[in-house]
């Protein structure tokens, strides 16, 4: 990769000496435009300085010891970029200033670490780590490599020259230049900060840039499906096979609250009876590997019956013929238009029905819908609960409207 590197011996006259007049000579390190300065331990009066040549003036034996001193300093930091150059690694201003003062030798970086990162979540998928969290982490990584490509123009970064402001470009690259919604954009963020606590954890930053930068979620409304949209769908006569498939498939996980990576792993090997003797689904979720415990409704053990004979099931070994996500999503739109449904039908919509229409709306309890969802933290399965709050009261306020409105209440009010 091409820098642009220079050298710039300076005068602080800022600092000139009250007593003698002198002033401190320092040296500039100018790469790809961000600046570091070293001092250079000499001083000097402004009439025996060039500007020009950045040296001092003169020919005198003192002239010439000062001018090899700075000669020497110039030197040493251009064989330090030199050899950093040719070894591939990273490079910056304060960089090359570290390394001259022999404050950091080894030189740590963002991408290296990063990278590092996700080579030991690799190494321990299964135990403790799902493929999820590992693709979460090299999107994040995806992304960062991409920031600094536009922002800084450059492969890596020094882990020592994170700071805020990196964290406000890298949130405003991510929301602007990349379209990222704003809660994504603080999931990155909160990948990113476990790289950086890594870094803090190794002595390799002495501060965390973090540490003054505040983190929000908004809070998103979630969609889900009334019992009489469900009812609509459940019924609807369809001549398409596959969207036939893809309605079922969706049901299944209104009334099992299963993620679409979960119901397309499910084989009949996750189907065991409980200890009510009834039939249960017992499967570790994808995204977080916690488990999902769910009893068997009719509609779902239904749907399980449906596709027993069918050819993909029986030369898959799978539950269910599950296509992929993203022509799933496609299908939806066509069955929601099919329907004559005005919501944005996507495959997560059967999870948040699940957890409001089918389970909470029903009377069970939040403790045990938060189990077969496998939810890590009550939390969670909290926001569904406000959900349906908020329908009860939006209902009683129609209720209210309604009476309000009535003969009866007129009468009691006379």
């Amino acid at each position: 990769m091409t820098h642009t590197f220079s050298l710039l011996f300076w005068l602080q006259t800022h600092k000139t000496s009250k007593k003698t007049g002198e002033i401190p000579v320092s040296l500039r390190i100018t790469l790809d435009g961000k600046r570091a300065e070293i001092s250079t331990g000499k001083k000097i009066l402004p009439e025996k300085w060039n500007t020009n040549s950045g040296r001092a003036r003169g020919n005198s034996e003192e002239a010439r010891v000062f001018n090899r001193h700075l000669s020497s300093m110039e030197m040493k930091i251009e064989g330090i970029y030199n050899k950093l150059i040719e070894e591939e690694q990273y490079v910056s201003a304060q960089s090359l200033k570290e390394i001259y003062q022999g404050k950091n030798t080894k030189q740590h970086s963002l991408v290296e670490l990063f990278s590092y990162h996700n080579e030991q979540i690799k190494a321990q998928l299964g135990q403790g780590y799902s493929p999820g969290t590992l693709e979460r982490y090299e999107t994040t990584l995806k992304h960062l490599k991409g920031f600094l490509k536009y922002h800084f123009k450059t492969d890596d970064y020094l882990l020592n020259a994170l700071n805020y402001p990196f964290i406000t470009e890298f949130e405003f690259y991510l929301k602007s230049v990349k379209s990222i919604g704003h809660n994504t954009t603080m999931k990155y963020l909160r990948n990113f900060k476990k790289i950086v606590l890594l870094a803090l954890k190794n002595e390799w930053i002495d501060r965390d840039p973090f540490a003054k930068y505040q983190m929000s979620l908004k809070e998103v409304k979630r969609d889900y499906l009334t019992k009489d949209e469900i009812r609509t769908i459940y019924e609807k006569e369809i001549s398409m096979e596959r969207l036939g498939h893809v309605r079922d498939i969706f049901l299944f996980c209104c009334y099992t609250g299963l993620a679409y990576a979960d119901v397309k792993k499910l084989t009949a090997d996750n189907i065991t009876k409980g200890l009510d003797g009834e039939q249960w689904i017992y499967v570790d979720r994808t995204k977080t590997g916690t488990s999902s415990n769910v009893p068997l409704l009719p509609v779902a053990e239904e749907i399980i019956n449906k596709y027993k004979a069918n050819p993909i099931v029986l030369n898959s070994g799978a539950l269910l013929p599950v296509i992929s996500n993203q022509k799933m999503n496609a299908y939806l739109k066509e069955l929601a238009t099919l329907c004559e449904i005005k919501k944005n039908l996507t495959f997560h919509i059967a999870r948040h029905t699940f957890a409001t229409t089918v389970t909470l709306s029903n009377g069970v309890p939040i403790e045990s819908v938060s189990s077969m969802l496998g939810h890590k933290n009550l939390k969670t399965t909290q926001i569904y609960a406000k959900v349906v709050q908020e329908k009860v009261s939006q209902d009683m306020k129609k209720l209210k409207d309604i009476l309000g409105n009535s003969d009866l209440t007129k009468a009691v009010n006379q």
